[in-house]
């Protein structure tokens, strides 16, 4: 089986390995000047590269399409993902939060690991050489054609119907690929594991997703995810580098809760970033404009940081009490240092309307009330997101109702196979989205060289 793989990241080097090991003639096609652009800055360059937490953990942390990955997280789980690695001769190790790392906090020891494994086993690497085109051949007889399928397709998700039901019969059949100078490559299977559009640095560039909706499939629309939040407040630079741990975030859009979670986060100059803040804008970041620019929405959606989580208002009162009598001679400034740090002291007493200079002994009850308020919940106006050149990941992508859960093969066209990104899939931070990229390009590898004959 010659199988031809676009994109050498996380997902199209698994399954590149996947399908050699089975006795493929593979072939990988990588735009960049070299293999695991992006997997080299994931985790900060030490590379996250699963979660050691069950099956039902990883499905919990999937934002879109948990249902749709059920079946290949269940057959390549973390466990299995971390027996690959190290059997690769990669040392691994567990800290907080379950995120998995190589021992030696260095991503280029994964990349190294894989791309020995794909010389061991004799696949080809075509390296600075971008795919144009995927080239396919009508099947006869189907009787329906690419824009007739669409439109069938956009009738059924108007009716709120099950996506892909009445898309099984494939329109077309793979038969290779044309790069960018013009050539053909003929192949019996191609798998695209080409990404999204987040980090374009690394060469994420949408080209992939261009291929398959030309093929025929639908492409969702594409919204930066794992990004930073900017938010309204003029006031926000001056928090800059700022970092808060073991702070409650909620995030409304009116009465409407759209996140809550607890953690660690930092402010930028232009708003919010840190791991709470990622997971948070996994969830948002659908009420703004793609380009990171809000939207309608934008002035609804309210950002309240609890910066004492652990205190109820009733005890955190009385604390305040206690510490304004104990501190009744010192200026309220000087006696926030065991509450905040002290970067946020001024502005949590601006925002209280509390001077920074009145003495502790001359607080009324009203003051202290509002600062009470302002601790439990200090609040943002969330007014978009960095973009794409700053998000993690990619919300967005190959629709999945056209594609085959169990395969990963295209419900559309014959011999096509789509793994990682560039599905329409995505997760929280932790090491999840990496699991995606591993089990579904497994999933991919797995099937395009076992499945079917040779065309």
């Amino acid at each position: 089986m010659k199988i031809l793989v676009i994109g050498g990241g996380a997902a199209g080097m698994m399954a590149a390995v996947t399908a050699a090991r089975l006795g493929s003639e593979v072939s990988i096609y990588e735009q960049n000047e070299k293999l695991g652009k992006k997997l080299f800055i994931t985790g900060k360059g030490r590379c996250n590269l699963t979660n050691a937490s069950d099956r039902d953990t990883h499905l919990a942390a999937v934002v879109s399409g948990a249902r749709f990955l059920y079946s290949s997280q269940t057959r390549f789980d973390a466990a299995a993902t971390m027996d690959f690695f190290e059997q690769l001769g990669v040392s691994l190790k567990t800290e907080r939060g379950q995120r998995v790392f190589p021992t030696s906090d260095h991503s280029s020891d994964v990349i190294r690991a894989l791309e020995y494994e794909l010389k061991r086993l004799g696949v080809r690497i075509f390296l600075n050489t971008p795919v144009k085109e995927l080239l396919t051949e009508e099947i006869s007889g189907e009787g329906l054609t690419v824009e007739e399928l669409t439109q069938e397709d956009a009738a059924k998700e108007e009716k709120k119907k099950s996506s892909g039901k009445k898309l099984s019969k494939c329109i077309g059949k793979i038969t290779g690929i044309r790069l960018s100078d013009g050539s053909k490559v003929m192949a019996d299977k191609v798998i695209l594991a080409t990404g999204g559009i987040s980090y374009p640095l690394t060469g994420a560039d949408g080209s992939g997703l261009a291929m398959a909706e030309r093929s025929g499939h639908t492409v969702t629309k594409l919204y930066p995810a794992l990004v930073p939040l900017t938010v309204a407040e003029p006031w926000i630079s001056q928090l800059a580098g700022l970092s808060l741990r073991n702070v409650s975030v909620l995030i409304r859009e009116g009465k409407k809760k759209l996140y809550e979670g607890f953690g660690e986060m930092l402010f930028t100059h232009r708003g919010v970033s840190g791991p709470l803040i990622l997971s948070a804008s996994s969830y948002v970041t659908t009420h703004f404009e793609p380009s990171g620019k809000g939207g309608d929405q934008a002035e609804k959606l309210l950002l309240q940081i609890d910066l004492k989580p652990g205190l109820d208002e009733e005890t955190l009162d009385k604390r305040l009490i206690r510490e304004l009598e104990e501190a009744k001679t010192k200026q309220v400034k000087n006696m926030m240092g065991s509450l905040l740090p002290s970067g946020m002291i001024p502005v949590v007493l601006d925002m209280a309307g509390v001077p920074a200079e009145e003495k502790a002994c001359d607080v009324n009850k009203q003051q202290r009330r509002a600062l009470l308020q302002t601790l439990k919940s200090f609040s943002l106006t969330i007014n978009g997101t960095e973009g794409f050149d700053q998000a993690i990941i990619t919300k967005g992508g190959v629709k999945t109702g056209q594609i085959d859960p169990a395969t990963m093969a295209s419900k559309l066209v014959k011999g096509l196979y789509f793994a990682g990104e560039c599905v329409d899939v995505d997760a929280l931070t932790g090491g999840f989205n990496l699991q995606i990229a591993w089990a579904s390009g497994f999933a991919a590898g797995n099937a395009a060289a076992t499945e079917g004959e040779k065309i």
